[in-house]
């Protein structure tokens, strides 16, 4: 199963608990052929891919970054998003944040408030 372009996808508050939506989410898009990269403070693999610390330490390309951390930490990472320059942010339920997407949009970031499962299982991703 393969989406239209695979893409590099920062899952930013990534989990190794299989309840929790971030990680079904990584596994759903590894199944739909993207490259995913996890990003938590203490987790060092998910899943058998190597685990980011943080935002500020992914590099290369990305092209969408799915948030699954409220506002209480991803407001302090607005300078990261910015520098990585991805096509579009997306902030899963729980997740949204009004001023950081402001933020992110006059820098000419596009950014959702979406689901990314519901997004991968109705083929809008």
């Amino acid at each position: 199963m393969t989406t239209h372009t695979p893409e590099r996808v920062v899952v930013l508050g990534a989990s190794d608990k299989p309840d929790r939506y971030s990680h079904r989410a990584q596994i759903l898009l590894q199944k739909h052929g993207h490259h995913v990269i996890p990003v938590h403070p203490r987790l060092t693999q998910i899943e058998g891919i190597p685990v980011v610390p943080e935002l500020g330490a992914v590099t290369g390309h990305v092209d969408t970054i799915t948030v699954y951390v409220g506002p209480a930490i991803s407001s302090d990472l607005a300078k990261s998003f910015i520098q990585m320059r991805p096509r579009r942010v997306i902030f899963n339920p729980g997740a949204e944040n009004p001023a950081l997407a402001s933020q992110l949009q006059g820098a000419g970031i596009s950014t959702e408030d979406a689901c990314t499962l519901v997004l991968l299982g109705t083929g809008a991703y």
